[in-house]
C-alpha cells in the first residue's frame, strides 16, 4: 500500500578514481576527506529543495547521492547501454512531458489490435501492463482477510487487532483534522479581510496591529501555522489531504464490506487465473499519482529544461500497474515481477508494502524467478518508523521467508529514507530501519518529481528513496552491463557514504542510534562512488 505522511499534526572518507572514456582506464588519486560532521542548519534555497537528492555531501553539505557530480566529473565522455526499469506501482501518466520520452515500448506488439502479437501472454502491452484493470480503490489486506476468512483463527485474530488499531486511528484523526482545517481556514479568511489583501506573509502578521482579542488570537494562530508550513494555504492543503486520506481509509481501505476487485473479474487468490487486466497501465483516477512521481525520480528526461531531471539516463520505464489505493494483491505483485523479468527489465522498483501477505510464497517464487533472470529488485523499507528487525514488525514483500531465515536471493535491496539535513535529524521521521532488514538509505523526504497532467510536486516517503537507488542501479547496469544484479547490489551497499554520527529513528519520540546500526551497510547511497567501484569491479581490479 502507498502510505501518506502529514507533517503538520564525523569525518568521512572515500577513494577517488577518475575514469576516462575507456572502461579499462583507471586513474587513482588521494582520498577525499569530508571536513566535519557539522549539520547543515541553513534553509535550502528553492533550487536546492527541488534538487537536493542530486547534490553532494562534501560540496553542498547536503546528504544527496552526488548525481550532479557524477555526471560532470565521471560521465562526460562515456556512453551507456539502454536499461529497462520496471515500475511496479499505481498507473503512470504516460503522456507526461517529462516521462513520455523515456517509456519502454514493446516493439513486437501492435497497439490496439486486441491480439497478443509477441506471444508473451499479454494483449496490447505497449508500455507495460495493467493488472488492476478498471479498479483503483481497495481494502487493506487485514480487511480482506476478515471479509474472506483467510487463514486460521490466530491469523484472523492478528488481522482483527491490526484493523481495530487502524480504525481507531482513523476515527480519532478524521474529526480532529476536520476541526483544525476549519479553524485555520476561518482564521485565514478573517485575516485576509482584516489586511484587505488576498495573501499575506509572516512579516505581514508580525506587523499586524489587532483591534481586539479575537484578532490577536487569529494572528497568533496563523503565525504558529507558518512556523510549521511555508504558508497558510499550504497548511490548509495538507489538512485537506489528511481529510481525504482518512476518509478513503474508512470508506475503502478499512471497510470490511467493501470489495474493490469486482471490476477486474478474476479470482485474486487463484494464481492460475491469469486472463485478466489489460495492456494500458495509464493512471485512471484523478488521485492516482504515485507511479508518476516514482517514475520521474528514476528517469525524468534529463536536460530538457522541463520540471526535473531523473537520476538515470539511458533508461526506459516499463509501467506495471499493480498497486491500488489500498493493499496490493500478492497475485498481482507475483505476476508483475514475472512480467517485468520476462520482458527485459534489469531493475524493478517496488515502492509499496503491507503488513500481511497471505500468499507471500507466490511473491517469493517470483523474486527467485527474477533472480534467475538477473534482475535487481529495489524495495521501499516502509513508512511506519519501525525497526524491521523486530519479528512483530512485518513488511511484505521481503527477501526472508521467515524472521530467522537468511536472504532468499542476493538480488533484493531495501531502502530507507533521508531528509536533506545532515545531522541527527537526517533520517526521515517516518522511515523504517533495521540493521538486518534495511540495506541502505537514500534521499526520500520532500522530493520534487513528476505528477499527472504535466505537473510537479514535493512528496515524501521511502517510496521516493527506493527509486533514487533504482536510478543508481540503472546507471551502473548501463555503463557496466556485464555486472550481475548481485554485483550491482553489493556495489551500491559497499560504495555509499558512511556517516559517523548518531541519528534519531522511530519517529518524533524515538531514540538515537549510530547511523551504522540502522541498516546493513550503514551507508548513504552515492552514485559517484558506485560508478567508481563498478569500474574497478568490471575491470577486475577489485573483487567483491
Amino acid at each position: 500500500m502507498i502510505k501518506s505522511n502529514f507533517k503538520l499534526v564525523a569525518s568521512l572518507g572515500i577513494g577517488l578514481i577518475v575514469m576516462g572514456c575507456n572502461t579499462s582506464s583507471l586513474i587513482t588519486a588521494p582520498p577525499i576527506t569530508y571536513p566535519s560532521n557539522s549539520p547543515k542548519t541553513a534553509e535550502l534555497t528553492e533550487q536546492q529543495a527541488k534538487h537536493w537528492g542530486h547534490l553532494d555531501l562534501q560540496k553542498d553539505t547536503i546528504p544527496g547521492m552526488s548525481i550532479d557530480r557524477a555526471y560532470s566529473e565521471l560521465l562526460k565522455k562515456r556512453k551507456g547501454e539502454t536499461v529497462i526499469v520496471a515500475v511496479i506501482d499505481s498507473g503512470i501518466d504516460l503522456a507526461h512531458e517529462d516521462i513520455k520520452e523515456v517509456l519502454w515500448t514493446n516493439s513486437d506488439e501492435k497497439p490496439g489490435d486486441g491480439i497478443d502479437n509477441d506471444g508473451n501472454g499479454y494483449v496490447d502491452d505497449i508500455h507495460g501492463y495493467n493488472f488492476l484493470g478498471e479498479s483503483y480503490n481497495e481494502q487493506m489486506e487485514v480487511a480482506r482477510i476478515l471479509r474472506l476468512k483467510i487463514g486460521d483463527e490466530a491469523y484472523q485474530q492478528a488481522a482483527r487487532a491490526k484493523l481495530d488499531e487502524k480504525l481507531n486511528e482513523a476515527n480519532a484523526a478524521l474529526p480532529q483534522i476536520k476541526q483544525i482545517e476549519q479553524v485555520i481556514s476561518m482564521a485565514d479568511q478573517s485575516m485576509k479581510k482584516s489586511l484587505g489583501k488576498d495573501s499575506y506573509t509572516l512579516a505581514d502578521l508580525e506587523a499586524f496591529k489587532p483591534k481586539n482579542g479575537q484578532e490577536e488570537g487569529t494572528a497568533g494562530l496563523l503565525m504558529q501555522v507558518m512556523t510549521l508550513e511555508e504558508s497558510v494555504p499550504l497548511a490548509i492543503e495538507e489538512m485537506q489531504e489528511g481529510i481525504k486520506y482518512y476518509t478513503e481509509q474508512l470508506k475503502y481501505n478499512l471497510n470490511v464490506d467493501f470489495n474493490g476487485r469486482i471490476p477486474v473479474g478474476d479470482d485474486p487468490y487463484d494464481i492460475s487465473d491469469r486472463n485478466y487486466g489489460n495492456g494500458n497501465p495509464q493512471a485512471i483516477d484523478p488521485g492516482e499519482s504515485h507511479g508518476s512521481h516514482v517514475a520521474g525520480i528514476i528517469a525524468a528526461t534529463r536536460n530538457n529544461k522541463k520540471g526535473v531531471d531523473g537520476v538515470a539516463k539511458n533508461v526506459q520505464i516499463m509501467s506495471v500497474r499493480a498497486v491500488p489505493n489500498g493493499d496490493e494483491y500478492d497475485k498481482d505483485i507475483a505476476l508483475a515481477i514475472r512480467y517485468a523479468a520476462d520482458n527485459g527489465a534489469k531493475v524493478i522498483n517496488a515502492s509499496f508494502g503491507k503488513g500481511f501477505s497471505p500468499n507471500s510464497e507466490w511473491v517469493y517464487e517470483a523474486l527467485q524467478y527474477a533472480a534467475s533472470k538477473d534482475v535487481l529488485f529495489v524495495h521501499a523499507a516502509g513508512n511506519d518508523a519501525l525497526d524491521l528487525d523486530a519479528p512483530q514488525n512485518t513488511n511484505f514483500p521481503n527477501d526472508q521467508s521467515s524472521p530467522s531465515s537468511t536472504e532468499l536471493e542476493d538480488n533484493y535491496l531495501t531502502v530507507g529514507a533521508l531528509t536533506p539535513f545532515y545531522g541527527s535529524g537526517m533520517i526521515a521521521v517516518f522511515s523504517n530501519y533495521g540493521k538486518e532488514r534495511v540495506d541502505i538509505f537514500a534521499p526520500g523526504d520532500e522530493i520534487y518529481s513528476t505528477m499527472p497532467d504535466d505537473s510537479y510536486e514535493f512528496q515524501g516517503g521511502t517510496s521516493m528513496a527506493a527509486p533514487a537507488v533504482a536510478g543508481v542501479a540503472a546507471m551502473i547496469r548501463s555503463y557496466f552491463p556485464k555486472l550481475t544484479a548481485a554485483q550491482v547490489k553489493q556495489i551500491i551497499m559497499s560504495s555509499g557514504i558512511s556517516p559517523t554520527l548518531k541519528v534519531q529513528v522511530g519517529g518524533p519520540e524515538g531514540e538515537e542510534k549510530s547511523f551504522s546500526e540502522i541498516s546493513k551497510s550503514g551507508k548513504i547511497a552515492n552514485l559517484y562512488n558506485a560508478l567508481i567501484l563498478a569500474s574497478q569491479v568490471a575491470n577486475g581490479t577489485v573483487s567483491l
